[in-house]
């Protein structure tokens, strides 16, 4: 929004000469720094009401887990109020909107997933979360009704982005494989070995990633300060790649996609780390709000959505190496636990549990995959140096 009155009024600025005190909000990397800032004030300035509020409405976890062992640090945060995932999803939301240029499809369907995640999994933390002050009705939603929605939002922007692809100088559906240089030259001759996937496919990508990704940082929202902290690392790399993605000179220079109009998801990268970064303050060990299904999904869906449309599908899930690794805690041991009549991989799924249960402190646990995560994350980011 402020963008656009910047273009409304651009004229009218430059003759009563103010407007070279506006010029910084001509670059995409100062909005996406100020959307950072913008959204940590938002969380920090309305966090303890918001807190007061969910404490009020009784919206809090109900400290119970099918895992006998964990059952004393269950309880112990049984009192501590979830659906904190609004402050999370509102900062985003409004930092995007103020300083994003909404002139950009990449834009609107960027908030539209934010929207469409947020409300879903608001909508699940509020029926199992005040079942006890209704008394009856549903205990949240089935997981095939999350699922649902989720793949038919992945359905959704897989169409959008397959056909946004093609305008300008963009690659239009290429699977961009680690190591692989999209362009022979500096000067962007486009090299022949490049994977395009048909419409199919891409949907199929898109979805996988749509669900994947945000079912994965739902899981791992399971301790104080973990999937907030994780998330912050993944928000500024996807702000760096939106980044590349949308300079055509940096982009050629590093040899990956270059894809038009892309850097504006920067401003939701930035607004993504700086939101989660704020919540972090309450968040972190003992927390004071946990973020539910409100923030989780939505964080998830939103680095799923930002790696698509940059074409980094891969390096974004090596920066997302801590949230995978702990649905594939949740997933493979199913399989295993069948399959060899009763054996576990893990003393207890998530994995985060498992090292808990192992003699680790929360606070150890959280603070090791922190370091995991950003040492992923440098390492992902440098790979697009190694062509």
């Amino acid at each position: 929004m402020l963008y656009l009155l910047l273009e409304a009024t651009r004229d009218w600025l430059d003759r009563t000469g103010i407007y070279p005190a506006f010029t910084l909000l001509d670059q995409v990397q100062f909005r996406a720094l100020a959307a950072a800032g913008l959204s940590f004030l938002l969380v920090i300035v309305f966090g303890r009401r918001t807190i007061r509020w969910l404490v009020s409405m009784k919206i809090g976890d109900g400290g119970s887990t099918d895992a006998e062992a964990l059952r004393a640090h269950a309880a112990s945060k049984a009192h501590v109020p979830t659906m904190g995932g609004i402050l999370i999803c509102a900062s985003i939301f409004v930092s995007t909107f103020l300083l994003a240029d909404l002139r950009r499809d990449y834009v609107y369907m960027g908030l539209l997933v934010l929207v469409w995640l947020s409300v879903l999994g608001g909508f699940d933390d509020w029926l199992k979360l005040t079942a006890s002050r209704r008394g009856t009705g549903r205990q949240g939603l089935y997981a095939w009704e999350k699922l649902v929605f989720q793949l038919g939002l992945g359905l959704l922007i897989g169409v959008f982005t397959y056909r946004a692809g093609g305008a300008g100088d963009t690659l239009p559906h290429v699977l961009n494989l680690p190591f692989q240089k999209t362009y022979t030259n500096r000067q962007g001759e486009i090299s022949e070995a490049l994977l395009y996937l048909p419409q199919w496919a891409y949907v199929v990508l898109s979805i996988l990633l749509i669900a994947g990704v945000s079912n994965a940082v739902n899981i791992t929202d399971g301790m104080d300060g973990l999937a907030s902290g994780v998330s912050v690392v993944v928000s500024l790399g996807l702000l760096v790649l939106a980044l590349i993605a949308g300079s055509e000179q940096i982009s050629k220079y590093l040899f990956v996609p270059h894809i038009v109009y892309a850097d504006e998801l920067a401003v939701m990268g930035g607004a993504m780390a700086g939101a989660c970064l704020g919540f972090l303050w309450w968040n972190c060990s003992p927390a004071q709000v946990f973020m539910g299904d409100t923030g989780s999904l939505a964080i998830g869906g939103l680095i799923a959505y930002i790696a698509l449309v940059t074409r980094q599908e891969l390096v974004v899930l090596l920066m997302c190496g801590v949230f995978l690794f702990e649905i594939l805690s949740v997933v493979l041991p199913v399989g295993y636990f069948r399959s060899t009549g009763g054996k576990r991989i893990f003393r207890c799924a998530p994995y985060h549990h498992h090292l808990h249960l192992g003699g680790w402190t929360e606070q150890q646990v959280v603070a090791r995959l922190w370091i995991v995560a950003i040492i992923l994350g440098v390492i992902a980011l440098a790979s697009l140096k190694i062509r």
